[in-house]
């Protein structure tokens, strides 16, 4: 998934928090949340609507990117096989980071509970999720034994 299709993606299902999201989409929405921060920091420097912590422009980007931050964040623990409820556990300081981090960073399941896996045909097939077996390099039939190379 490219960062463009994640951001279109996490922002239509604003406050979709049924489903699942792959680990792509998850870390590029979260990359689009600190460079909208980023931005939103240099616009409230510029007007100067700065005072102490947040700005107003970033302020109103927070708020607005909360819903779905949380969301994907729920959708990327379906995707794990664990529920959302798994993302309050990030309210513990320090451990509640880490352990939500490896939850992230951990790779999709195949279906499970919360729907189909977005891979799309994961497991499925000799290939696995990325398709059928490659073709035999030696030109041999499926299944036959190997050929003697000294005979």
């Amino acid at each position: 998934m490219s960062f463009a299709d994640a951001v279109r993606t996490c922002l239509t299902k604003y406050a979709t928090f049924s489903g699942r999201a792959r680990r792509s989409e998850y870390w590029w929405f979260f990359l689009f949340n600190i460079l909208v921060s980023i931005a939103a920091g240099i616009i409230d420097a510029i007007l100067r609507t700065r005072a102490g912590g947040l700005g107003l422009v970033g302020t109103v980007a927070a708020l607005a990117l909360l819903l779905p931050g949380l969301a994907v964040g729920v959708r990327r623990l379906h995707d794990t096989g664990r529920t959302g409820w798994w993302l309050l556990i990030g309210l513990i300081p320090c451990v509640g980071f880490v352990v939500l981090l490896i939850f992230f960073l951990s790779d999709s399941q195949p279906d499970n509970a919360y729907g189909a896996s977005p891979k799309g045909g994961m497991g499925a097939g000799p290939g696995g999720p990325y398709g059928g077996a490659p073709p035999n390099p030696y030109g041999q039939a499926p299944g036959a034994p190997p050929s003697n190379p000294y005979a």
